[in-house]
């Protein structure tokens, strides 16, 4: 199973966009799910504050504000076990806010 962690705070409208995303791609792909709540937590909430949610693969940062659901399924295939079909196209919602670049 491959883990993901999902940083949110309550009341945040892309965190609930992404666990939305997210939930969906898990029924068809073996993922474990934590969400944490940053707010809870002085040291995160500094850490992430300004970029949730924030979406973790294995424990390495892999989107931020948003990830569209064909964008999460390839991402996820190569650590898999290259098991889903690459040839199906997703989501319709992949929309660009992934991760690293310009950050």
């Amino acid at each position: 199973m491959i883990a993901l962690t999902i940083y949110s705070r309550p009341g945040c409208h892309l965190c609930d966009e992404m666990k939305a995303v997210v939930r969906t791609v898990a029924q068809s792909v073996p993922v474990t799910l934590e969400e944490i709540d940053i707010s809870t937590d002085p040291r995160l909430e500094a850490l992430y504050g300004l970029e949730i949610p924030v979406l973790m693969v294995e424990g390495k940062k892999a989107a931020k504000y948003r990830i569209g659901e064909g964008e999460l399924r390839k991402m996820l295939s190569g650590r898999s076990g290259g098991s889903s079909r690459s040839g199906e196209s997703g989501g319709s919602g992949a929309s660009g806010g992934s991760g690293e670049a310009g950050s």
